[in-house]
């Protein structure tokens, strides 16, 4: 028995080293000890990234949240620039030690901390700036909160998203041997963040739009099976687009929770890849069983009211291929198209067909090579080229 454990037990610990660079941290101070405001001529653009977090305060103000869980969600702003030099798909972070750097992603001033009516208040202002739009996005393992706020940052920025940004950060352990910690820790938050879109709301959002990331996924399927139960699935058809991203979601638990929250009315889109090896070692160590993010069988996953976007053969910025819905920069800006429409993707072949086009135009013209995506819908399979 001792024999058969010990080459699992190594197995385990191989995933585990590899899986570091699903978000490996550079550091974790999202602050830098120095501030020093970066001239405009130095700024590509500057956003507003307001926070709903189950982490708990940092010791360190520089880290401003730590991996620990709170049994309250805090609120927060932060003011964050993208540098001129920035590259579509990229993330230029500080390494550790350095001081501000307006070539990097940065903090332009202190963070704003809130209680709930003053984040309510803060929020409802910004929501009516940007004509009722907002976007939450939920982050995967292994993310400590400054990665958390740069991807935010770099989804906004790069897709060119005009609404408000609302970053739903759990407490994630940010190590790669937390993975069994960080699960308990997305479980533990889906009624905050079902708190979260219900605020969101509150604060006047015409459209939610939600885009989760692996892990991220599995609370934001329970936060909307919450919702579901509760008689409210679409936040009083606040909801929007739903972005599943390379979901770390073992395929039977998706389907139950798909069972509870029923067809939706606008599909769920889903980004999967059968080249994510982040998703393989995690289905490893699950038991060998497959997640949803690299699940083989698109037309089964159709069945249940989604989308399924299969990028296998696109190009990642990770050597997991674990973001690609993020880094690659013709997806970024596909998703950013994709969050500009107002209607469901697709509703007939033609209009598939329509939509298809619409979110490639004027993108791979101006590219040199293509290879194809293929969308399975809950009506069709469409294959389009994608520039690279």
């Amino acid at each position: 028995m001792a024999g058969g454990r010990l080459p699992r037990l190594v197995l385990l610990v191989a995933c585990a080293l590899a899986l570091a660079g699903c978000a490996g941290q550079a550091t974790r101070d999202l602050i830098a000890a120095a501030v020093v405001a970066a001239p405009a001529s130095e700024i590509a653009g500057r956003h507003d990234i307001f926070v709903a977090t189950t982490r708990h305060k940092a010791e360190r103000p520089e880290e401003v949240f730590d991996g620990r869980r709170s049994p309250q969600v805090s609120y927060a702003k932060v003011d964050m620039t993208v540098p001129a030099i920035h590259k579509t798909g990229e993330i230029e972070r500080r390494t550790k030690n350095q001081p501000t750097d307006p070539a990097k992603f940065m903090v332009a001033e202190s963070v704003t901390a809130y209680d709930e009516p003053a984040f309510l208040k803060a929020l409802r202002a910004d929501i009516a700036k940007h004509h009722g739009r907002a976007l939450v996005f939920i982050h995967g393992y292994n993310t400590a909160f400054d990665g958390a706020v740069y991807r935010m940052t770099q989804i906004v920025h790069d897709s060119g998203y005009q609404g408000t940004p609302v970053l739903f950060t759990w407490a994630s352990g940010g190590r790669t041997v937390d993975y069994v910690y960080d699960n308990n820790s997305a479980s533990a938050a889906r009624d905050a963040l079902e708190q979260t879109l219900r605020l969101v709301a509150k604060a006047g959002a015409k459209r939610i739009d939600i885009i989760a990331h692996s892990m991220g996924n599995w609370v934001t399927m329970e936060a909307l099976r919450q919702l579901a139960i509760s008689g409210d699935r679409d936040l009083g058809n606040r909801l929007g687009d739903v972005v599943l991203a390379s979901p770390d979601i073992d395929v039977d638990v998706f389907k139950s929770q798909m069972a509870r929250y029923g067809v939706p009315d606008k599909p769920f889109i889903l980004f999967l890849s059968s080249d994510d090896r982040a998703l393989r070692i995690s289905g490893l160590i699950a038991g060998s069983q497959p997640r949803v993010g690299d699940y083989g069988d698109a037309a089964d996953l159709a069945k249940l009211g989604v989308i399924a976007v299969d990028l296998s053969k696109v190009d990642s910025g990770d050597r997991l291929n674990h973001t690609k819905f993020a880094d690659n920069p013709v997806l970024i800006k596909i998703l950013g198209e994709r969050l500009k429409q107002n209607s469901s993707l697709v509703s007939s072949q033609e209009e598939a067909d329509q939509r298809a086009a619409s979110l490639t135009r004027g993108i791979t013209g101006t590219l040199t090579s293509a290879v194809e995506v293929i969308i399975t819908t809950p009506l069709n399979v469409i294959r389009i080229a994608v520039g690279q």
